[in-house]
């Protein structure tokens, strides 16, 4: 029978041998960044990120916060990764109308390691993506909204 001391001692000794071993926990090869911010006309917007069906960051943004930048950090071996924008946008019309809005797009990051990715809308917001300005190859959008962002139905 062991004592408590020595039990407690050996959990010590096998996890730090365990974490020096880097057993249970991913290592990471690389890292990118995703910067969303909010339109002229957008009163608030609400946005999930995910990334090879992770949620990797919510974006809160309004009026007083209007960008925000995520840190992703990319699996050991990968280079080709998923992604899905999910969200709600309020805008303002110039008439003063309030109006929220569903958005959802996906596609593919080829190589993002190091890049500097934006979140976009196009067209009424019913289009929204991520792209590098500098290297339009970094990322590929497929058309219309993500089924990870569908609602559930009951």
């Amino acid at each position: 029978m062991q004592t408590p001391a020595l039990s407690s001692r050996l959990v010590r000794t096998v996890a730090m041998t365990l974490l020096c071993m880097g057993i249970g926990m991913p290592a990471f090869a690389g890292s990118f960044d995703v910067e969303d911010g909010c339109s002229p006309d957008e009163v608030s917007e609400v946005s999930r990120l995910y990334v090879d069906e992770q949620l990797v960051a919510t974006f809160r943004l309004d009026q007083e916060h209007a960008t925000q930048t995520a840190h992703v950090e990319t699996p050991m071996g990968r280079t080709t990764h998923s992604y899905a924008l999910c969200g709600e946008i309020t805008i303002r019309r110039p008439e003063g109308k309030v109006e929220i809005h569903q958005v959802s797009g996906e596609g593919v990051l080829h190589e993002p390691d190091g890049h500097h990715l934006v979140a976009l809308g196009a067209r009424n917001f019913t289009q929204f993506y991520l792209a590098d300005p500098d290297d339009p190859e970094v990322a590929e959008r497929h058309p219309g909204p993500s089924s990870l962002c569908a609602p559930p139905t009951s």
